[in-house]
């Protein structure tokens, strides 16, 4: 049962991200939201198809040799309030192919849109961030951005953004891009629907043994995020691995960074297995705000997006339907197409994570649509957590 067009409508930004009320006058680093992800990838070409076809987002801007950037071919696409940037290198000693052949594809830079880059980068500097680049304007025909980037974990990056003196389609120096595939008779056939996501509701990084706290109290001490929820012991363990988990945000919870580290385990946990993969710390998912997770789902699949599989008796089981209560399509719907279900204090939401989306298991996707809930599943954590364990079988990695 898809939601209709109104429905999706109705659904305002701060609904599916779960944002609340919040006076930001007095916050020491005030961010408005994640302003753009920027993903190195080996061929920024094919990655833009893939992302336009199989995530039905929109190319909306392109920056290349062909506009005197000589490096990089990047592409800007963006689904609502989201936007990717996939850039891949067009020589072997661009930094992308150096990053790439460390990393495979991943995530290099969660971009930060702030009122006050100057205010921002100063006062994270003070707080011991390791700056990377200065702040500085960018400037064409269409006004000014302001500029400047910090370090956190591995090898990702913060950029500052102030682009609220510029009208341009992204940055300078980027040029308007048509979309790479026309979703239009689709979209009028009531094949797809119109965006399969409006935003970002999370990014989840995962750090090494040891080093969670750490990392808890650098966004806290630089950009004076909170501690919105933790997750250990049985909480988030399997008969095999284990992991523990806390939530940074900032204080109007539209920016939510889960941090995750290893625990001891039996067997290697999936977090053990990132690490090895991806060479060290890093962006491992992006968390997608839908309106409508039937509709999306059903497009995706159909477009070639693997799911993890999630087994019967997770949705037979008494214990789940009497916690989860009513919510707004049958569970058989759900199970028809795999979908988690959670409920807590605030609400309840519905979620789903992709298989990885490159060759090394390391960066995957989840979809989620919150009704209420402000959390983060955690009912479904064992699920979760068994589904890519099997996963982690198959490949020999558990």
């Amino acid at each position: 049962m898809r939601r209709t067009e109104a429905a999706e409508a109705a659904a305002t930004e701060a609904e599916l991200v779960g944002a609340v009320a919040h006076d930001g006058s007095a916050d020491p680093f005030p961010v408005r939201g994640v302003d753009h992800v920027r993903f190195y990838v080996g061929n920024a070409r094919q990655a833009a198809h893939y992302y336009s076809t199989a995530f039905g987002m929109t190319c909306v801007a392109y920056r290349g040799p062909e506009q005197g950037y000589p490096d990089h071919a990047e592409y800007v696409l963006v689904a609502g309030s989201a936007r990717f940037v996939l850039a891949g290198a067009v020589h072997a000693g661009a930094e992308a192919a150096v990053h790439h052949a460390r990393h495979g594809d991943g995530i290099v830079d969660i971009a930060l849109e702030v009122p006050d880059v100057d205010a921002g980068y100063s006062y994270a500097r003070k707080q011991g961030a390791p700056g990377l680049v200065e702040p500085h304007s960018e400037t064409d025909g269409y006004g000014t951005v302001r500029l400047a980037a910090i370090a956190t974990y591995g090898e990702t990056r913060h950029t500052l953004v102030d682009r609220s003196q510029y009208t341009g389609g992204f940055l300078p120096g980027f040029v308007a891009h048509p979309p790479i595939v026309d979703r239009g008779p689709a979209i009028a056939a009531g094949l797809q629907p119109r965006r399969f996501f409006q935003a970002i509701d999370h990014i989840v990084g995962n750090v090494e043994l040891g080093t969670m706290d750490s990392w808890v109290e650098f966004y806290r001490r630089v950009m004076g995020f909170t501690n919105m929820a933790e997750f250990v012991g049985d909480d988030i363990a399997t008969d095999y691995s284990a992991l523990m988990s806390k939530v940074v945000a900032n204080g109007t919870r539209r920016v939510k960074f889960p941090l995750n580290e290893p625990a001891a385990g039996r067997r290697r946990s999936q977090i053990d297995e990132y690490l090895q993969f991806y060479g060290g710390p890093g962006a491992q998912h992006v968390a997608l705000a839908t309106a409508d997770i039937l509709g999306t789902v059903d497009a995706m699949r159909a477009a070639g997006v693997e799911f993890l599989d999630t087994p019967d008796p997770y949705y037979d089981s008494a214990e789940l339907r009497a916690r989860i209560g009513a919510v707004r399509v049958p569970i058989e719907e759900l199970k028809r197409r795999r979908i988690l279900v959670d409920r807590d204090s605030d609400g309840y939401l519905l979620q789903i994570f992709t298989r990885p989306a490159q060759d090394r298991p390391t960066v995957f996707f989840e979809l989620i649509e919150r009704h209420g809930s402000r959390g983060f599943g955690k009912g479904n954590f064992k699920a979760l957590f068994e589904a890519i364990e099997r996963e982690q079988a198959l490949r020999g990695n558990l």
